[in-house]
């Protein structure tokens, strides 16, 4: 019965509310404008999840039984939901609609991104209050009560059910540095590299005292030399352009930052290290919303319209 039911076409449910009301297979035909063999087809397939006693014909029509008429009552309450959603997205127009877009987004990203992220959320909601935020300790709490419509961040975080998460994209990584870097434009193999100093974007939940890459580091019998680990992207690009430091990060850090360039990563590298996803978050709730579709796809958009280093 659970498999009949997952697999019931519930526009039978809506047959058999009109054929409850006349008791007559050709008049539901005429109510719901469809053919009195294709209202006799779709009694038969509701007999088969229900029972032949569903429905019993007579001389003059059709006499329901008392689970047909229980069915019948329950419809609008089945269908109301479906109405209410198809409803929503036929009734929403983002260029009238005026309430508050809430994002929290990882810093880097943020700084990356937010104007071209906060044109695109004018340019489709215009009439918006928009609030782009970065990411802290309440904007999960938030997410779960509403106050926050969307989070970005990169790299996994451990989320309860009620978020629906979504990668919006897997980001390639590379090491950057300044253009004509002495090293780099020789090679970038760790035993050539090992030495030089290291500015790291520091990752939103940082569980233990080591990275990732201070593990691959020392798996090789280095020590990696962290001289900077910060958020603010302009304060790591800074340090960048005006020393020999590298990141291991990805082109978008070179984005608006032409005395950069992204180089290939050390070949031993493990394939996990390679690159980072960007997960996109909201309320399992929402996933119907007409506005969380749009918010999900403009955001997309601009985070796949960067160019990714060829390593």
């Amino acid at each position: 019965m659970d498999k009949q039911l997952a697999d019931l076409d519930l526009n039978l449910i809506k047959l058999l509310k009109v054929v409850v009301e006349t008791k007559n297979t050709h008049q539901a035909a005429k109510v719901l404008g469809i053919s009195q063999p294709s209202v006799s087809r779709g009694l038969a397939k509701l007999k088969e999840t229900f029972g032949e006693q569903l429905v019993i014909r007579k001389a003059h029509g059709i006499e329901p039984s008392e689970l047909a008429e229980k069915l019948a009552e329950a419809a609008d309450d089945m269908l109301l939901p479906i109405s209410k959603v198809i409803q929503a997205y036929q009734n929403f127009n983002p260029l009238e609609f005026d309430g508050e877009v809430s994002l929290a987004i990882t810093p880097s990203l943020l700084e990356v991104f937010g104007s071209d992220i906060y044109l695109a959320l004018e340019t489709a909601l215009p009439k918006a209050k928009i609030k782009l935020r970065f990411i802290n300790a309440n904007s999960l709490n938030h997410l779960l009560n509403a106050r926050v419509d969307y989070i970005i961040q990169l790299g996994e975080l451990s989320l309860p059910q009620e978020i629906y998460t979504h990668t919006l994209k897997r980001i390639k990584l590379a090491i950057v540095a300044r253009e004509d870097h002495p090293v780099l434009s020789q090679s970038s193999e760790l035993a050539d590299i090992h030495h030089l100093p290291i500015v790291r974007m520091a990752p939103e939940n940082q569980d233990s005292k080591n990275s990732t890459l201070q593990n691959f580091y020392s798996a090789k019998g280095y020590q990696a030399n962290i001289v900077l680990d910060s958020h603010e992207v302009e304060i790591m690009t800074g340090k960048l352009k005006r020393s020999d430091a590298i990141t291991y990060s990805s082109s978008f850090i070179t984005h608006k930052n032409p005395e950069l360039k992204c180089y290939p990563l050390p070949s031993n590298i493990p394939r996990e290290y390679r690159e980072i996803p960007v997960f996109g978050n909201y309320l399992q709730t929402r996933r119907g919303s007409p506005l969380s579709q749009l918010i999900h796809q403009l955001l997309s958009t601009c985070l796949n319209d960067f160019e990714q280093p060829e390593n």
